[in-house]
């Protein structure tokens, strides 16, 4: 069973190729819906998808393929309207909700060794970041993780860390290093006199060190977005 929400968008879908052939891009499926971000339609495809409803072309723009409908769509004068399910009270003695302001930053790419930020040019998503994660004021931006050589500081592979852009670190910050301008790594910074130390928070892994000018620090971790 499908959601409300689901259910509009795929109804949008299905209309807007039926009429241009193509599918809406994610703002206008954003804006169709009335969502504040694009993070909210990657559910609702990821959702869809999971389900059979809808396919993903691999390597192709805007490329969604409608595999089938649910058969309240299939009818005539179909329109979609509130599931049962969609929308439950909340427990008794829950607390309200309150509005949270949130902004959108790009999703660069993964932080792996041998990637190097500048290579970087494409965003390949976004995600919504509450507000109050992002520290101070300068540009900031989102990277996965790729890797588990910083478990122990709870940044586990697979999960979003949020970077205030910044080219100076105090010790016992994790940051964004470049090491010998072509290798991109997420580690826990340590001066000691002219040398660096990158730290890793996994036994498995050795402390690396090198002489301060080998080493470019590209931004500090200011929050962290894990998904279940």
């Amino acid at each position: 069973m499908l959601t409300r929400k689901q259910l509009e968008l795929l109804d949008f879908i299905k209309m807007r190729m039926d009429r241009d052939g193509v599918p809406p891009s994610f703002d206008e499926m954003k804006d169709a819906l009335d969502l504040r971000s694009k993070s909210g339609i990657h559910r609702l495809i990821t959702a869809l998808e999971e389900r059979g409803f809808i396919r993903r072309l691999a390597h192709r723009a805007r490329a969604l393929e409608i595999v089938k409908l649910p058969e309240a769509m299939e009818k005539p004068g179909f329109s979609p309207k509130l599931i049962r399910g969609d929308r439950t009270d909340p427990p008794r003695g829950a607390m309200a909700v309150s509005p949270v302001h949130a902004l959108e930053l790009p999703v660069m790419g993964r932080i792996a060794a041998g990637v190097p930020i500048e290579a970087i040019s494409e965003v390949s998503h976004h995600v919504a970041v509450p507000g109050s994660m992002l520290s101070g004021k300068g540009q900031h931006y989102a990277l996965e993780v790729k890797g588990d050589s910083m478990i122990e500081a709870g940044i586990n592979d697979g999960d979003i860390v949020v970077i205030r852009e910044q080219s100076t670190a105090e010790n016992g910050d994790i940051v964004v290093a470049l090491v010998e301008d072509h290798e991109a790594t997420l580690k826990r910074f340590r001066r000691r006199g002219n040398m660096i130390a990158l730290e890793a928070a996994n036994p498995a892994y050795e402390t690396r060190v090198f002489p301060e000018h080998l080493v470019k620090v590209q931004g500090r971790l200011v929050g962290l977005i894990r998904s279940y």
